[in-house]
């Protein structure tokens, strides 16, 4: 049978759209030009996260751009494009499936839509629920993958590199920390207690690496990995894991004078930063990979985070990335670090 231009696509090519924010404006586009009064549309999915609830979609009409918007609680998904519709027009949304957390499709109109305009935004998220729901199981695996991951690394599977003992060598930035007396503390506290700290924990120091342009490779029990690849210059790199350790340091001060007045005691750290190459790809068993670092620069920043307590710093840093940073540090002089054959000039932070 033939079929409205819309729904043809829907059937044929949408399927094949690189992510919803591009389903949504090929569709709005195409309703657009065969006569439907549209001013913008919203496209809502749930996502399998640990923070996010659902993401959505907001196109405009006028000019195709298309914004996406995080809903970090659960609620009804109509409330998560609805309140930006109604300010282009009058709003039509739509379940495309029957079941509670099926995507929302709305469209905001240049003017009231007519009964045969209304029915025909129907039959189209009636016909979209195929394809939305193929671009639905790919954002959820890539939500997961992300969350566990990381976002390069998850990108880096997604892309096929699943095979072990592949990867490549990069140069990057890394940043190793870990919790002091964590085993003491552990033992001393409840551990709902103790899940609600190392979340607290992980939450500054992740939230740091992230706001710039890191990337957690792991968590090891209260351990953190993370790198800052070189994409630009050395310096930039540098700059950047320097930037997140003082700002993860800000944050931990917060926390602590928080945990004071809670009558808690405080969650004293030690951080390491270096500079050096890295092989990052699949290692592990058979049927069981991990997507990590590894390499002489790994060992080295680990050694060398194992270095604070008996320097009595918080924030040790190589001379390579010293070398790359106009930031004033002080220097600690050369020190052996276990495992590590040349010994490591070694400085900290101002005030750490």
């Amino acid at each position: 049978m033939d079929l409205p231009a819309p729904l043809a696509w829907l059937v044929d090519e949408a399927g094949a759209s690189p992510g919803p924010d591009r389903l949504l404006a090929e569709l709005g586009g195409r309703l657009l030009a065969d006569g439907l009064p549209l001013a913008g549309g919203a496209l809502t999915l749930a996502v399998p996260h640990p923070i996010i609830a659902h993401r959505t979609w907001l196109w405009r009409a006028e000019s195709g751009a298309v914004i996406e918007a995080l809903g970090f609680a659960a609620g009804p998904f109509s409330q998560s494009g609805y309140q930006w519709l109604v300010g282009l027009g009058p709003v039509q949304e739509d379940s495309v499936g029957p079941a509670p957390d099926s995507p929302v499709l709305g469209w905001a109109g240049s003017r009231p839509f007519g009964a045969v305009e209304a029915g025909r935004l129907r039959q189209a998220a009636r016909f979209a629920a195929a394809p939305l729901a193929a671009l639905a199981a790919r954002a959820g695996l890539a939500a997961l993958l992300e969350a566990y991951l990381g976002r390069r690394s998850a990108a880096r599977v997604q892309a096929g590199a699943l095979r072990r003992g592949t990867g490549e060598t990069i140069r990057a930035a890394l940043l190793a920390a870990d919790l002091r007396d964590f085993t003491a503390l552990s033992e001393a506290t409840a551990p709902a207690a103790m899940i609600t700290a190392l979340d607290a924990w992980f939450d500054r120091v992740a939230g740091a690496v992230h706001a710039f342009g890191g990337e957690v490779l792991k968590f090891i029990g209260d351990g953190v990995l993370a790198i800052f690849p070189v994409i630009g210059t050395p310096a930039e790199a540098c700059e950047a894991v320097l930037r997140a350790i003082i700002a993860a340091r800000a944050g931990m001060a917060h926390l602590d004078a928080a945990r004071r007045a809670q009558g808690l005691p405080p969650l004293p750290f030690g951080a390491a930063l270096h500079l050096g190459e890295i092989l990052w790809g699949n290692i592990g068993a058979a049927d069981r990979l991990d997507f990590t670092a590894i390499g002489p620069a790994v060992n080295l920043v680990s050694r060398l985070e194992g270095l604070c307590r008996p320097l009595g710093r918080s924030v040790l840093i190589s001379d390579a990335v010293a070398a790359e940073t106009t930031m004033r540090l002080v220097p600690l002089g050369q020190h052996v670090l276990r495992g590590i054959a040349a010994p490591c000039t070694v400085f900290t932070l101002p005030d750490a």
